[in-house]
């Protein structure tokens, strides 16, 4: 479980397979033009936040995003495989909203790739990880790790676009608060950005 800590989320810019709706998984896929573009409008948004360490990603994607958006600021980057998007096995580079989404999210098998559960818990080790940095953090990740959240009963379900930029903070301990985590939305891309499992856009 998290360590009670309020840190930062920024999701990784755009790229090709975002735009055509195609599932990525740990394809490494770069960023597009437009993606390239989120990340630096976002830049000056991150700049503002007091934050001492970045933790990523060790896909490129969230690697470059985190690298752009670190310009003039020199913090350190921290290259975290665990926070890596979900491994889906055979399935990436299908249609992302395909049937298997269902299946997989109950306990489903995914073949050559992980299961639901092992994706998830992964990744809350990796934010686990990503907390013991010194703080407040910024992680850089993908949408699929908010779902590790959401399956452990500490958000609720949020929508993640392309290099939206988020602020948690943990409830107070107080008994008879609500147990989620605060989800602040601070920024995010001009226009509609893609969020995972959405249809192309025009």
């Amino acid at each position: 479980m998290l360590v009670h800590v309020p840190f930062y989320f920024l999701r990784h810019g755009e790229t090709d397979w975002n735009r055509q709706r195609i599932i990525q998984g740990q394809t490494d896929t770069p960023l597009n033009a437009t993606g390239l573009s989120q990340a630096e409008a976002i830049a000056p948004e991150v700049a503002k936040l007091c934050f001492r360490s970045i933790c990523c990603s060790s896909l490129q994607r969230a690697r470059s995003t985190a690298e752009i958006v670190n310009r003039g600021l020199d913090k350190p980057i921290y290259v975290l495989p665990d926070l890596m998007e979900c491994g889906l096995g055979e399935i990436q580079g299908e249609p992302s909203n395909g049937a298997w989404r269902e299946p997989w999210m109950k306990g489903g098998p995914m073949p050559g790739g992980e299961t639901f559960g092992e994706y998830t818990a992964r990744v809350m080790r990796g934010f686990a990880q990503a907390l013991t940095h010194a703080g407040p953090v910024l992680v850089v990740g993908h949408g699929g790790n908010f779902w590790a959240l959401e399956q452990y009963g500490l958000i609720p379900e949020t929508r993640v676009p392309n290099c939206a930029l988020f602020h948690l903070e943990p409830p107070p301990t107080k008994s008879g608060e609500s147990k989620f985590w605060n989800v602040t939305l601070l920024a995010a891309p001009e226009g509609r950005a893609l969020a995972i499992g959405e249809a192309a856009l025009a």
